[in-house]
């Protein structure tokens, strides 16, 4: 049921106007356990305002490459609003995220390599 508490709220049409993420992908977000909604009496969610920076906050990590399960344990371990992270990481999730980092560089390797070579086949062709 709703709290009592004087928080701005939106529906889901709102959070995903105001964030660019689908309705349904709010949903599975609420399923995994990483968007939290209140409920009305009508069962309607309700988003605090504070969902629209933690809906970011998940598309970022997403963009990133990380699955679900993992943003599930990152969560808590970051501040919303962009403050930074929170200090209760344990050394799992620290070793965890030092991989994801690992990974994402190994991307951005290979990323640029494919960038070299679509440079030389654009020069090659514009030689032309």
């Amino acid at each position: 049921m709703r709290s009592s508490s004087p928080e701005v709220t939106m529906r889901i049409g709102e959070l995903a106007r105001r964030t660019g993420v689908s309705e349904h992908s709010l949903r599975y977000y609420e399923k995994q356990g990483l968007l939290t909604a209140e409920r009305t009496a009508g069962g309607q969610r309700e988003f605090a305002e504070a969902a629209v920076d933690r809906v970011i906050r998940i598309q970022e990590l997403f963009a990133a490459g990380l699955c679900s399960a993992k943003i599930a344990q990152l969560l808590p371990c970051m501040h919303d609003g962009g403050s930074g992270p929170s200090e209760i990481a344990g050394e799992k999730l620290v070793a965890d995220l030092r991989g994801e980092r690992e990974r994402i560089n190994r991307m951005i390797g290979d990323l640029l390599r494919s960038r070299e070579v679509l440079d030389e086949v654009i020069a090659a062709a514009s030689a032309r």
